[in-house]
């Protein structure tokens, strides 16, 4: 078998089994599979926080240096968020996420057996290629394996699991950091990838169209389940209809946007103590603006852009995707800095991580069942601003309180509580600012703004501590982010009415073309 037909194999969806395929209940299956792959990537985003302080030591560097194992991972899954979707549609969904599992299963041996940081840091860059192939999907695979009933269930379930792995994360890596080593952190997610190979490859359905696919054995009508996708399928003879040429992904844009947010790290990691000239900050400063601008133009002329300028303009969409930045800007800056401050304390290192969970446990929670605590009037509006001000308040009190196990709990599960408020209700008011037709765009835009939001939270952390050293450093970083947060209760609000597509009489007349760059028909 010569590589193309290999290929060409390997890239081929194969059916579930007729038992599971027939199996009335067969989508809450897949609906775990794809838990699994969200699990894994939140895990892995908040576990590495504990590990710098180890890897510091062993690789004999500084914050600014090893802080690139995270931002890595980060630039990555930003820059191929979007041409990974792009790629899906053409490949199969199914297809790109069971290889998602298995580029960041071999991404994770290889880091674990890494010899020097920046090996290390090339391996979390594969991983994020793994990372950004599963998350690319997940949502997709959920709405077309799942009956519309359960949709909303099914999203639930999934968001259950990403809090999971994310509150999982810290104490998982203090124990492991402290009793084992600091390369088990990598090597756990192997046979969590291995076991995901193998539940994508049995029990997802097809994702491709039936016309694409060659004829299958059916499973009989009465038992096959209800589901969006073509699975089973079999072609139907019918004449080929012309179809306009779809435009081409945005190549251009993504590489702007990579080199911006690129230059604008490396600004700040230069700023920390990386070792590079002092006028280098100046240069990449500029590099990054310089950038930004081009990507505005780019994205304005695009066919297909990947920042549709139209929609960001859309009342409530810009100022819903810089609350969404801020709130991973503020989850993330204390799962770095709590480890830094407690372990200079005398905590120990597993001590730290778990007390460090209750932040994203508290988060977790807010965000899946916390609604419910919360009067029934309350609009997204009023969550948001009540999640910002628990969240300032949390982080405000771990500011200003001694740093210890006892005293700072509290403080981590206010904050935490608040972010879970906050961010699950800015998401509903930005998608319900979107229109229909451009949802995944705008889906896409939140991802990006999460991650930047991440990437951010963690270099603005050590910047901090690098200027005003560990605890007076970490302090003053706490207290800007209890001001951040206050903002956003300032930034937050209401959704405006979607612009509409033609013939639609559901809605309030407005313009029919849509916003600028985006096709409403």
């Amino acid at each position: 078998m010569n590589a193309t037909a290999l290929a060409a194999r390997l890239l081929t969806e194969r059916p579930r089994p007729r038992g599971i395929a027939g199996w009335r209940h067969a989508h809450w299956l897949a609906v775990g599979t794809v838990c699994l792959g969200a699990f894994l990537g939140q895990l892995d985003a908040s576990v590495i926080a504990l590990v710098f302080p180890a890897l510091g030591r062993h690789f004999d560097a500084g914050f600014a240096a090893v802080e690139w194992v995270a931002l890595a991972y980060l630039l990555v899954l930003v820059a191929l968020l979007a041409p990974i979707g792009w790629l899906s549609d053409l490949v199969g969904r199914k297809t790109m996420y069971v290889g998602g599992f298995a580029v960041f299963g071999l991404s994770s041996l290889g880091a674990g057996f890494a010899g020097s940081l920046w090996i290390l840091v090339g391996c979390r860059a594969v991983q994020a290629v793994g990372a950004a192939m599963m998350q690319a999907n997940s949502v997709a695979l959920v709405a077309r394996g799942v009956p519309g009933h359960a949709m909303r269930r099914a999203l639930g379930i999934q968001a259950a699991a990403q809090g999971l792995g994310l509150a999982l994360g810290p104490s998982l890596g203090g124990l492991l950091v402290e009793h084992a080593s600091w390369r088990w952190v990598f090597w756990v997610n192997v046979p969590i990838a291995v076991f995901g190979i193998v539940a994508g490859w049995y029990l997802l359905p097809r994702t491709g169209t039936c016309a694409d696919r060659p004829a299958a054995a059916t499973v009989p009508a009465a038992r096959r389940p209800e589901l969006r996708g073509p699975e089973p399928c079999a072609p139907e003879p019918r004449t080929p209809e012309p179809r306009t040429p779809e435009p081409r992904f945005d190549l251009p844009g993504m590489l702007l946007l990579t080199g911006a947010t690129t230059s604008l790290l490396l600004a700040l990691s230069t700023a920390s103590g990386l070792p590079l000239p002092g006028w280098a900050v100046a240069v990449l400063l500029a590099a990054a603006a310089v950038l930004a601008l081009a990507l505005v133009r780019q994205e304005r002329r695009a066919a297909r852009p990947i920042l549709a300028p139209g929609l960001v303009n859309t009342p409530g969409v810009r100022s819903g995707l810089a609350v969404a930045l801020i709130g991973y800007l503020l989850l993330f800056c204390p799962l770095v800095l709590g480890p830094v401050l407690l372990t200079g304390a005398g905590v120990s290192t597993a001590a730290a991580g778990l007390v460090v969970t209750l932040l994203p446990a508290a988060f977790a929670v807010a965000a899946t069942v916390g609604g419910g605590l919360l009067p029934r009037g309350w609009s997204d509006v009023t969550r948001c601003r009540f999640g910002s001000g628990l969240a300032a308040a949390g982080l405000l009190l771990f500011a200003v309180l001694p740093a210890s196990g006892a005293t700072v709990a509290a403080p981590l599960l206010v904050a935490g509580y608040g972010l879970g408020l906050l961010l699950p209700a800015n998401n509903a008011l930005v998608m319900r600012a979107v229109p229909a037709e451009c949802s995944a765009v705008g889906g896409g835009m939140v991802n990006m703004a999460r991650s930047l939001g991440t990437a951010l939270g963690m270099a603005l952390s050590v910047l901090g501590v690098h200027l005003a050293g560990a605890a007076s450093g970490g302090r003053t970083v706490l207290v800007v982010l209890a001001v951040v947060a206050v903002a956003a209760v300032a930034l937050t609000r209401p959704a405006a009415a979607p612009i509409r597509p033609v013939g639609d009489r559901s809605a309030p007349d407005r313009k029919a073309s849509g916003p600028k760059g985006l096709r409403t028909r």
